[in-house]
C-alpha cells in the first residue's frame, strides 16, 4: 500500500512538474495548450517513472 501511494505521488509529482515546464515554455497560453501540455506531462512523468525503475531506484 505504501508502495503504490509513494509511486502515485511521484508520478503526479513528475507530471505537475513537467506540465508547468510546458506550459512556461510555450509561451502564450490557450486551452488547447493546457491540454495538450497535461497529456505531453502524462506521457513524460510515466517515462520518468519507468527510467529511474529500471535504473534500480526503486
Amino acid at each position: 500500500m505504501a508502495g503504490r501511494l509513494r509511486t502515485s505521488a511521484e508520478l503526479i509529482g513528475w507530471w505537475a512538474a513537467l506540465t508547468l515546464l510546458w506550459i512556461v515554455l510555450i509561451g502564450p497560453v490557450d486551452t488547447l495548450e493546457w491540454a495538450v501540455g497535461a497529456g505531453a506531462g502524462l506521457v513524460a512523468a510515466a517515462a520518468a517513472l519507468g527510467a529511474r525503475r529500471a535504473a534500480g531506484g526503486g
